[in-house]
């Protein structure tokens, strides 16, 4: 077995027989983001590359605002290596910053504009950021009070710069400055940043992305994706996050040349114009919000006809909402299976209508290793559920500071064990059945979460269902689902519920123990049904 390599003393990285083969191959071009940056400036500078409301940055104007950024960081002892906390909402200034930290090669660590002082002070202590980038006031919440309090206690943090009002902090454009200032850039093979786990258990696990890793699975996306200097993006996600950054997302969108729109908030009511207004050909939504368009797009009164592509992530997308997108939405459901640690599938754009709604994809690339084994790690036939492990020229070696975790996280010949439960079809398409840990044990018999609630939203009157594990005395666990009923539905009885799923086939250990009406999921940072808060819900109801 080769030795990993370190890319830095925290980061775990590929053997360098990997690094050589996914070279040879032509998955690791040698570039960076800033470097990238530069080049699509030269070559379409007045081409848009960034809207955020009324302001239009073109290629070559990001270029130079990150330019000037870079400056005024190295100017103010920020350099290669350092790492600093961006906790930005959906605005201009978010690229700047992070091309601005990419061309001196400090470490972006990207926080969710959710996160509050117990994350912001962890991902600040635990990484020893010299800077912390904010807004100043969003949602009524004042992020200038909670970056002192967190300064106050990280001390390591010199700089907490404000996009806005900067009360007691440096603002933002005050640290932009013309005149250079040198610094060492990065090389491809070094980290290009850290992004955050989607655990959703105590505080996220960082990952450690290489510039040659991502950039990877940019270009690898938009082959996949159709993704080209014609493309408009729409940001309705945030920003930071792995699945709008990447799949192919908006740094995919600015690697091909398009235009990257953001947008606030990622209602119907507030995307919708502005997918009219931009003339927006691809975005990507996590499940909940893809219920919610599919909802309102047959009523909109907006012209959405320039959105070619919907990409669906970050939580499973059940069978029964897949078939709703085209006949509400008019255009291409593209299911995204992925993971901030590498790998991600996706269901091909000219797949059977069946395959798109049924999988969730396969992945980028020819050389991601993909493994389904049981619970001693015996590989398993196509066709059969069982763990996923994969390793790939995307996918992480190991977390950042993490030795004891990576010892359980990834196998001696360094496979990623994602915690997925899958099926492998066979044709290399992945059915995802749920999460190990979101496995019901009900008395012996498992439960695969998903597979009941794709029945439920079968039933007409259902907009969104999420079915957790409730702790028994006498079987272990059973279950309990959690339902949305649509706004123009009659009340239900739970017996109703329980009565179209028996119907429906399922083994009477599935169906749903509890049924439990209301009007939202608990959600996280990204949007996604917290299935956490549900459970603690759930147990705590008894």
């Amino acid at each position: 077995m080769t030795t990993p390599a370190p890319v830095s003393a925290d980061a775990p990285t590929w053997p360098e027989e990997f690094a050589e083969r996914y070279r040879a191959l032509g998955y690791w071009r040698g570039e960076t983001f800033g470097a990238l940056l530069h080049e699509r400036a030269a070559a379409h500078p007045d081409r848009i590359a960034v809207v955020d409301g009324e302001r239009r940055w073109t290629y070559g104007e990001l270029d130079r605002r990150a330019d000037r950024l870079a400056n005024g960081f190295a100017a103010r002892g920020i350099g290669k290596g350092d790492r600093v906390v961006v906790q930005l909402p959906n605005v201009a200034e978010f690229f700047e910053v992070i091309f601005g930290l990419f061309r001196i090669g400090a470490l972006p660590v990207f926080a969710l504009p959710a996160h509050r002082e117990t994350e912001i002070r962890y991902f600040c202590e635990f990484t020893e950021a010299v800077a912390y980038v904010i807004p100043d006031v969003v949602a009524g919440f004042d992020h200038r009070e909670l970056a002192a309090k967190v300064q106050a206690q990280a001390p390591a943090l010199r700089d907490v710069f404000v996009a806005g009002e900067p009360g007691p902090h440096t603002p933002l454009t005050d640290v932009a400055r013309d005149d250079f200032v040198p610094y060492d850039e990065p090389e491809p093979s070094d980290l290009a940043f850290l992004q955050l786990s989607g655990g959703s258990t105590g505080v996220p696990k960082l990952i450690p992305r290489t510039h040659d890793d991502y950039i990877y699975s940019l270009w690898g996306s938009n082959e996949i994706c159709g993704v080209d200097e014609d493309s408009v993006f729409l940001v309705v996600l945030p920003a930071a996050h792995n699945f709008p950054l990447s799949s192919p997302g908006s740094l995919g969108v600015l690697y091909a040349g398009g235009r990257v729109v953001l947008c606030p908030q990622p209602d119907p009511e507030t995307a919708f114009p502005v997918i009219e207004r931009e003339g927006v050909t691809i975005t990507g939504l996590v499940p909940p919000l893809a219920l919610v368009w599919t909802e309102a797009g047959p009523t909109a009164r907006y012209d959405l006809s320039s959105l070619d592509v919907l990409l669906v992530g970050g939580a499973k997308f059940s069978e029964e909402a897949a078939r709703r997108v085209r006949p509400a939405l008019n255009c291409t459901l593209q299911q995204v299976f992925g993971m901030a640690e590498g790998l991600v599938n996706y269901t091909r754009l000219d797949d059977p209508v069946e395959t798109i709604v049924a999988t969730q994809g396969r992945p980028i690339s020819a050389h991601d290793e993909i493994r389904v084994v049981d619970d001693n790690d015996q590989d398993l036939e196509a066709g059969q559920t069982g763990h996923l492990l994969t390793r790939g020229p995307y996918t992480i070696r190991g977390y950042w500071r993490a030795p004891e975790h990576n010892k359980r996280s990834f196998t001696e010949d360094g496979f990623y064990r994602t915690g997925d439960v899958v099926r492998m079809m066979e044709r290399g398409h992945l059915v995802v059945e749920g999460r190990a840990k979101d496995q019901i044990n009900r008395g012996g018999e498992k439960v695969a979460p998903e597979e009941v609630e794709n029945v439920v939203l079968g039933h007409p009157a259902v907009h969104d269902v999420s079915v957790v594990a409730v702790p028994d005395a006498y079987l272990g666990e059973r279950t309990c689902a959690y339902v949305i009923l649509r706004a123009d539905a009659e009340p239900l009885r739970p017996v109703a519920i329980k009565k179209f799923v028996r119907e429906h086939g399922l083994a009477a250990f599935k169906v749903p123990d509890r049924v439990e009406f209301v009007d939202a999921f608990p959600q996280t940072g990204i949007g996604k049904v917290s299935k956490k808060d549900l459970r603690t819900t759930a147990a705590a109801d008894q």
